[in-house]
């Protein structure tokens, strides 16, 4: 058996950023994830180059949602899967037929998720977003960056990827659970928002002690002068997470400087003032001085600030073949990892042609050369050619 989630079938609806993340991510343990792509259009994930990562280890065929005979054999694909996703905004899949009262009538087992920004409900539900509102509105973005500077967003991982993807990922595996325990599917909705808000919960630890954070006052936000990165001499830059006694000690040991010096380092107050001192410190060195120093201190909190090419090829990466490399592309190994059921390799990104339609609608429906046919002359997969 290949990954914890072998012999698991789940349909996924083509969709951007954070919809592929979960397909992906499901994948990577095993299940086996049909993607439905959109037909016939220049804007769908099948007219240009499919994604390089977060498309990998599945199948995709095209099936046209707005004809009747394209729901019909997605239903049947429901029918006998697992779990299913989609990332419309509220009420598009009940338009086309295939919403969740439709779909677990005829799969009452069906573990149904919905991946929207701000939910199915609630006064925003029908706005558009992205990423960057739901961190905003979440007080995310406020705590992101610098003091006296503009909040920077952290990219798009908190909204898209860990409160969307990874959410989405992480409740159909737990209401499968509950569908083999039960045989009682059920709807996951998946709010980017809620998953957001979701990730601040230390952070809001700090608001229920009655000390409401802010930017540069939060010992994990960078702010802490031993919680933060530096400039070196040649321009790269060095990450510090000496927050406790022992590993500042050993700092202070390797940079032969006086403790007393630093008294005080974990009062926000003193905070500017001590980061203003070991900034020359640690910008009299370059980044490989400072590599060869502490790297191979195991009592130090330290890393090196690497792009993305040269994490990729860091020795610590290397042994843990935390990358590797598929088709020319450079990506990140599954995760996490499994004593009994280990990951399989992830396969190419493919786009859908003709022969992965048959083989899917084949190996799960039973369909032979004529049902393919008829469904691609009632319009199934598009106008017909």
């Amino acid at each position: 058996m290949l990954g914890p989630l072998a012999g698991i079938r789940v349909v996924e609806i083509a969709g951007l950023v954070a919809a592929p993340f979960c397909g992906m991510l499901l994948a990577d343990l095993g299940a086996d994830v049909i993607r439905i792509d959109r037909p016939n259009s220049a804007n769908a994930p099948s007219a240009g180059p499919p994604p390089a990562i977060t498309g990998r280890s599945r199948r995709a065929i095209e099936l046209d949602l707005k004809s009747p005979a394209g729901v019909s054999v997605l239903l049947d694909l429901l029918e006998r899967g697992d779990a299913f996703f989609e990332s419309f905004r509220p009420g598009v899949a009940e338009r086309l037929g295939f919403g969740p009262d439709e779909c677990l009538r005829r799969n009452p087992r069906l573990v149904y998720g919905r991946l929207t920004g701000w939910g199915q409900d609630g006064r925003l539900a029908l706005n558009a977003g992205h990423d960057i509102n739901y961190t905003a509105l979440t007080g995310v973005l406020s705590l992101m960056g610098q003091p006296g500077i503009t909040p920077q967003p952290p990219l798009n991982l908190v909204g898209d990827m860990a409160g969307g993807g990874l959410m989405l990922a992480f409740g159909i595996v737990s209401a499968l659970l509950h569908a083999q325990r039960t045989g009682e599917g059920q709807v996951v909705d998946t709010a980017m928002i809620d998953g957001a808000a979701l990730l601040m919960a230390t952070a809001r630890e700090y608001v229920a002690a009655g000390t409401p954070p802010e930017r540069g006052q939060i010992p994990s936000d960078g702010g802490h002068p031993f919680y933060s990165v530096y400039r070196c001499g040649d321009g790269r830059y060095i990450s510090i997470g000496c927050m406790e006694p022992q590993f500042r000690a050993e700092l202070f040991r390797l940079l032969a400087l006086d403790p007393n010096d630093f008294s005080g380092a974990d009062d926000p107050a003193h905070w500017q003032e001590l980061r203003a001192r070991l900034e020359p410190v640690f910008g009299a060195k370059g980044l490989e001085d400072w590599r060869a120093l502490m790297e191979d201190n195991a009592q130090l909190c330290f890393a090196p600030v690497l792009d993305m090419n040269e994490a990729a090829r860091h020795p610590h990466n290397v042994d843990r073949e935390g990358y590797f490399e598929l088709d020319g592309v450079v990506q990140p190994a599954p995760a996490p990892r499994f004593s009994r059921t280990p990951t399989p390799r992830p396969k190419a990104t493919r786009k859908p042609d003709r022969d992965t339609r048959f083989a899917v609608l084949s190996e799960w429906l039973g369909y032979g050369e004529e049902d393919v046919a008829g469904a691609a002359r009632n319009g199934a997969f598009g106008k017909p050619a």
